[in-house]
């Protein structure tokens, strides 16, 4: 266990960041799942701003990598195109 008190809130940080990116890459995971199941194409091309902004959203605050975020929506909007 720790005894400095800089180590007991460095603790603490790391446990409030981690619940918080969990939260957000949880939110992602959920909205890419539900736009790769989506058959309509307009819904899809409503979806497909929102979900690459997530995706950059969390490449920028470092969840995931640029790359994955860019494969991902690569990935994405080849699945509306292909509509």
């Amino acid at each position: 266990m720790a005894h400095h008190k800089s180590a007991l809130k460095r603790i603490r940080q790391t446990e409030d960041r981690t619940e918080h990116n969990k939260y957000f890459a949880k939110t992602t995971r959920n909205a890419i799942k539900k736009l790769r199941t989506t058959t309509e194409k307009t819904a899809a091309a409503e979806m497909l701003p929102q979900v690459s902004s997530m995706l950059d959203k969390l490449a920028k605050i470092n969840v995931i990598h640029d790359n994955k975020a860019s494969n991902l929506k690569s990935s994405l909007t080849k699945h509306v195109n292909s509509l």
